[in-house]
C-alpha cells in the first residue's frame, strides 16, 4: 500500500471535477500536489481554496499542445524534481453523431483524451524508471468497453487510452520496474461534463469516484471500474451474439439513448 505523505502528485485537469476532488484528498494525505489545467482562473481559485490544506501548485497548460506540455514539464522538473504519482485525468467529450463532428472536434478529442496522456507519460516516465518507483493512473471510461451513439470519437479515444495504459502496465511488470499503472473505467460521473445525460444505471457521485481512485492507486490495482457491473461487460460481449447484446444494453438498459439530451458544460 502506497503512503502518499510527502509524495509529489501531478494531476491533469486538476482544477475541476474529480481532478479537483482528488487534489484535495491527496493534500489531506500529506501529498504535495501539482495541478495542470487549461483554465488559469480555475487554477488560481483552487490553489487559494486549498492553500490551508497543504502544498499545492498550479500550471496553466493546454495539453493538446505538445510544445506547451514540454515547457510545463521542464518547469515542474526544475521547480519540484521527480514526480511520484502522475494522474492523466483531463478529458473532453463532444456529444454529436459522428457525421456532425468537425475536423477540429475529432482532432481535439483525440489530442486531449488519447495522445496527451501518452506524451505526458513519456516525459515523466524516464525519471520514474531511473528511481525505480512511481505510480501512473490513467482515467479511461466505461466507454472503453461499450460503443455508444453520439460519443463515437470519445469512445475511440477511451478505447485507445485503455489499451495503451494496460499495455504500459504489462511492460513495467515485464521489465521488473516498481512502477504501478492503474487504469480507471468509470460510468458517467456527475461533474457537469455529462450534463443532460439520462440513465437507468445510476450516475456516479464524484466524491465516491475520487476516493475509489485514490484507493486503487494506493494499492496498485491494475483496473478500477465503477460500478462493479462494468467488470462483466467484456464477458457478456464474448458470450452473447451482438444482436442480443445490443438489445439488452441498448434497449433494456437504455445505454444507447443516454446521450440523447446531452448538454455538457455550458461554459465550454
Amino acid at each position: 500500500m502506497r503512503n502518499f505523505h510527502q509524495q509529489k502528485v501531478l494531476i491533469t485537469g486538476g482544477a475541476s471535477g474529480i481532478g479537483k476532488i482528488m487534489s484535495g484528498l491527496f493534500l489531506d494525505y500529506g501529498a504535495r500536489v501539482i495541478i495542470w489545467d487549461i483554465d488559469p482562473i480555475a487554477i488560481k481559485a483552487i490553489v487559494d481554496e486549498f492553500a490551508q490544506r497543504g502544498e499545492i501548485h498550479g500550471y496553466s497548460v493546454d495539453i493538446a499542445d505538445q510544445t506547451k506540455v514540454q515547457r510545463a514539464f521542464e518547469k515542474v522538473k526544475a521547480n519540484h524534481g521527480v514526480i511520484d504519482v502522475l494522474i492523466n485525468n483531463a478529458g473532453i467529450v463532444v456529444g454529436k453523431y459522428f457525421h456532425e463532428h468537425t475536423e477540429l472536434d475529432i482532432r481535439r478529442t483525440m489530442d486531449i483524451n488519447a495522445l496527451a496522456p501518452m506524451y505526458i507519460t513519456s516525459l515523466f516516465l524516464p525519471d520514474m524508471i531511473a528511481q525505480n518507483n512511481g505510480s501512473i493512473c490513467n482515467i479511461a471510461s466505461s466507454a472503453s468497453y461499450i460503443s455508444n451513439p453520439k460519443m463515437s470519437v470519445y469512445v475511440a479515444s477511451k478505447w485507445s487510452i485503455f489499451g495503451w495504459s494496460d499495455s504500459l502496465r504489462i511492460e513495467m511488470k515485464l521489465l521488473q520496474k516498481n512502477i504501478r499503472v492503474t487504469t480507471v473505467t468509470p460510468y458517467y460521473i456527475n461533474t457537469g461534463m455529462f450534463d443532460g445525460v439520462r440513465s437507468l444505471v445510476p450516475i456516479l457521485r464524484p466524491e465516491k469516484v475520487a476516493k475509489k481512485i485514490l484507493r486503487g492507486i494506493a494499492s496498485g490495482k491494475p483496473i478500477v471500474s465503477m460500478p462493479w457491473s462494468i467488470h462483466f461487460v467484456r464477458f457478456f460481449q464474448g458470450i452473447f451474439p451482438i444482436r442480443f447484446f445490443d438489445w439488452f444494453v441498448g434497449g433494456v438498459l437504455g445505454i444507447y439513448k443516454t446521450m440523447d439530451n446531452f448538454k455538457g458544460r455550458q461554459n465550454t
